[in-house]
């Protein structure tokens, strides 16, 4: 009833050739985008597969206020920023299980492992989120939809593809709804011989290859009109050689090093709606476990030039949630609920520690979201969270939102939020915990005021984005002279200011054009200095074009400034640009061919000091479905 009201408001403009986008992450409810008062991305399916994308941070690169790099090739370490914030500071979501990995140093999630096969959208949620998500929401929320259900009992595609640096690439997506079932599962696999992680530039020629195999499974079974019962799960197991700094000399440079990293998850869940669909409840139980392992072509327990493991790290996650949303009316919606999650870690490193690190805490948590539209057009967003820590006690996080549709193509909008990351686990339990005093939990406050407008019937969207972040107690390493040579530590405070702008435009039936651009300064208050790997401007832009209904070209490009590569502003990085072409043609109703260029002109600019970039490769394959 309430979601009712909101979707008749924002699809006033009946003429409008471009569909309205509702999303599930800025509220944890149905909404259209245009009511959230937030800034929010979705990246489509369509998107995906016309552009032939294979891992998520390349979708994600394409998106405003996001900066990624990686150490070298496809599966190498991967780093995400939201408009400034660290990497550690992104909660990454696929079908309600968090992908964070507990045993990180900072809880990042392994991002260079996410493959993008059978995923419907993704939206990304920029901006502290812990009023509705906790820790490690504290930048943003990058929320991954796989597909599930169909028109018909069965129906699979598949793919399979190949090209430069010895990759291939197979997978297979089944999706169906069979009575009271709707489903859908996907398996991949993915190789490449891939490029030497430190630079070649240096002298490194040895290649560092990659392997990944994965699967999801997405199913829900309606027992009743007001009952379902939802089954999930996800599963990635890959291997990537890396380069190291090896005895006896300790540089960077190629080694034999190699990791394995698995993270396996699960989702089970019931759904009940009670007064006639107005009171909406979920109870889920969600468990991950995560396992990796590094090799070394030196064994730190004998002395010797043996291959040996020399690193491993294993972090569970148990979690129960309820959520419940109710309409009050058709102007009023509550969103609240209830979470508690245990977290452990085993980890070791054989060249440093002495000794393996064991560690687990509780994070209860409970929150309250009211959403309501007083006027036509005037939608009002507030919400509170109180989180219990057992290792650093308790914290409140606060939103405030709203969202004023002037016209019929007019949105003005504001949102200030609030937000925390507990210390890690790693930083509490490793040896490198504080040894003075106990860590602080990373706080931030952020506030944005943006313009959405729609022009041409339609045809013509912009936007235009003001944001303004700040961290404290931010948590670093800090170096000492003795054993074990520094500990962690709330260093300080930075602060991150920006504008985001982006349009989109459908010029007649056949091309369609998207582009956006931000700039944004992120200073070490404590310093005065860049924080590192931020860079001053970051754009993207994609162009399709269907001259014919079998045949879809098109490109995109991906910027990122100037920046630099330490904390003390003295390794810059120079800009680099990113440009691909893709082309697809459909041989028959199920058959379709694709190829694609990627970093057309070559940039190998480094996208972290001394590590390699990928350079220009030509992939093509064959897309089947029945």
């Amino acid at each position: 009833m309430f979601a009712a009201v909101l979707l008749g408001a924002a699809h006033a403009d009946e003429g409008a050739l471009q569909p309205e986008t509702v999303v599930v992450t800025a509220t944890r409810s149905p909404q259209p985008v245009e009511v959230t008062g937030t800034s929010i991305s979705v990246i489509t399916a369509q998107d995906i597969e016309t552009q032939q994308i294979e891992v998520l941070s390349d979708a994600l690169a394409e998106t405003p206020g996001l900066e990624v790099s990686r150490n070298g090739g496809t599966g190498q370490t991967t780093s995400v920023s939201i408009r400034g914030a660290e990497t550690g500071q992104t909660l990454v979501l696929i079908d309600g299980v968090r992908l964070n990995d507990p045993s990180a140093v900072d809880d990042q999630a392994i991002l260079g492992d996410v493959l993008v096969n059978n995923i419907a959208r993704v939206e990304v949620l920029r901006g502290p989120q812990s009023t509705l998500y906790g820790s490690d929401a504290i930048g943003g929320v990058v929320d991954i939809f796989t597909r599930r259900g169909g028109e018909t009992p069965f129906a699979l595609t598949a793919s399979a593809e190949g090209g430069s640096f010895g990759t291939w690439h197979a997978n297979a997506a089944a999706n169906g709804s069979a009575g009271a079932l709707d489903y859908g599962a996907a398996v991949n696999a993915y190789g490449t011989d891939g490029i030497s992680a430190a630079d070649a530039r240096n002298g490194n020629s040895e290649t560092d290859p990659y392997r990944n195999f994965g699967a999801t499974m997405n199913a829900r079974w309606q027992a009743s009109n007001s009952v379902s019962l939802d089954l999930r799960a996800y599963y990635t197991d890959s291997h990537a050689d890396f380069d190291g700094f090896p005895p006896p000399d300790f540089s960077f440079r190629d080694d034999a090093e190699f990791g394995t990293a698995s993270l396996v998850a699960g989702y089970a869940g019931v759904n009940v709606n009670l007064a006639g669909g107005r009171f909406q409840n979920r109870l889920a139980v969600i468990a991950s476990q995560s396992n990796r392992k590094d090799f070394g072509e030196f064994d730190f327990l004998t002395g010797a030039f043996t291959p040996a493991e020399n690193f491993f790290a294993r972090g569970d996650a148990a979690r129960l949630e309820y959520q419940g949303i109710f309409d009050w009316n058709a102007r009023n919606q509550f969103v609240f609920g209830a979470e508690t999650q245990r977290v452990s870690i085993s980890t070791q490193s054989l060249e440093f520690d002495p000794g393996p690190t064991h560690g687990s805490k509780r994070i209860d948590g409970t929150y309250a979201q009211w959403q309501s539209a007083p006027l036509d057009g005037l939608t009002l967003t507030g919400g509170v969270r109180l989180d219990h820590d057992t290792e650093f006690g308790t914290h409140t996080s606060l939103k405030l939102a709203a969202a004023w549709q002037a016209d019929d193509a007019t949105t003005l909008r504001a949102n200030f939020g609030t937000g925390f990351k507990a210390p890690t686990l790693y930083e509490l339990f490793s040896q490198y915990r504080n040894p003075f005093h106990p860590l602080l939990p990373e706080t931030a406050q952020a506030f944005e005021a943006g313009l959405d407008r729609t022009m041409l019937g339609g045809r013509l969207r912009a936007s235009l984005t003001g944001f303004a972040r700040h961290t404290g107690n931010l948590i670093d390493f800090v170096e000492t002279n003795t054993p074990p040579f520094g500990y962690y530590e709330n260093i300080g405070r930075t602060r991150s200011i920006g504008v985001e702008a982006e349009i989109s435009a459908r010029l007649g039936d056949a091309l369609s054009v998207s582009a956006d651009y931000t700039a944004m300064t992120s200073k070490n208050l404590a310093t005065g200095l860049d924080l590192a790997r931020r860079a001053d401007s970051l754009a993207s832009g994609t162009l399709t074009w269907r001259p014919h209904a079998k045949l879809t070209l098109g490109g995109s490009v991906v910027f990122t400034g100037a920046r630099f590569d330490d904390a003390a502003d003295l390794v810059p990085l120079k800009a680099d640009t990113t440009v691909n072409l893709f082309g697809s043609y459909a041989l028959t109703p199920k058959l379709e061919v694709f190829a694609r260029v990627e970093n057309l002109f070559d940039d190998l600019n480094e996208p972290v000091f001394g590590y390699g970039r990928m350079g220009r490769a030509v992939y093509g394959g064959l897309r089947a479905g029945m």
